[in-house]
């Protein structure tokens, strides 16, 4: 479920590329696998340097309890990268996604982010978006990856890609014609706010979903 964006939040920035291995863990204090507590795994990624952030420059493929490849497809995870409800995503107990858990929360959250890396708060996407400016959603698009025509330019090296979304009653949108980036702020106990882009759309969209539904992460450095 969606909620109508409450404002529309736009980007503009600068790129400094480099390929290297990251490790992602996540420590959930309840021991609940489930959340991605005790999970680890390797990511072979890059990273993109967007006026004063560092962002990873894909989604998050980690193979974490609780975590879904769109349409339950392996190939859609090496192409986009894992899709997590929000509590799995913050490696925090599964109550969170029905339940405000700001307590739990820390100002730079690691989540199921590797070490040195944290889930993007709403005010720090935020911040992206006035930096990129107008035109964001077209400016962070891959060049390529998106369905009917809906391309962008990818201005930044951001590269974002249509992973899709899913629902917490298991089925998908459409991947190839929008993609969806949790926040690790709580707009409510049962919704958080995340990104939105589609494909024929030039801005990224800011919006509160369901936090049991299923959405890619982007990390971004502590």
């Amino acid at each position: 479920m969606r909620h109508i964006p409450s404002k529309l939040t736009l980007v503009a920035g600068f790129v400094l590329a480099m390929v290297f291995t990251f490790s992602c863990s996540g420590d959930n204090d309840d021991g609940n696998d489930q959340n991605g507590g005790g999970g680890s795994c390797s990511i072979n990624g890059g990273t993109v340097k967007i006026g004063s952030q560092t962002w990873m420059s894909e989604n998050l493929n980690c193979n974490v309890a609780g975590s879904k490849c769109y349409d339950n497809d392996p190939a859609n995870c090496a192409k986009y990268g894992r899709l997590y409800d929000w509590s799995t995503a913050m490696a925090l107990p599964a109550s969170c996604n029905l339940s405000y858990c700001a307590s739990k929360v820390s100002a730079k959250h690691q989540g199921i982010c590797p070490s040195g890396w944290h889930i993007p708060s709403d005010a720090e996407w935020t911040a992206l978006m006035d930096f990129v400016g107008p035109g964001t959603g077209t400016k962070l698009k891959a060049t390529s990856g998106w369905g009917n025509d809906g391309n962008g330019t990818d201005e930044f090296g951001f590269s974002a890609l249509p992973g899709g979304s899913g629902g917490s009653g298991g089925g998908f949108t459409i991947a190839g014609d929008s993609g969806d980036w949790w926040s690790s702020t709580e707009y409510d106990a049962n919704y958080a706010y995340y990104r939105y882009i589609l494909y024929y759309h030039e801005d990224v969209y800011r919006l509160d979903g369901y936090k049991g539904d299923l959405q890619s992460v982007r990390c971004l450095q502590d």
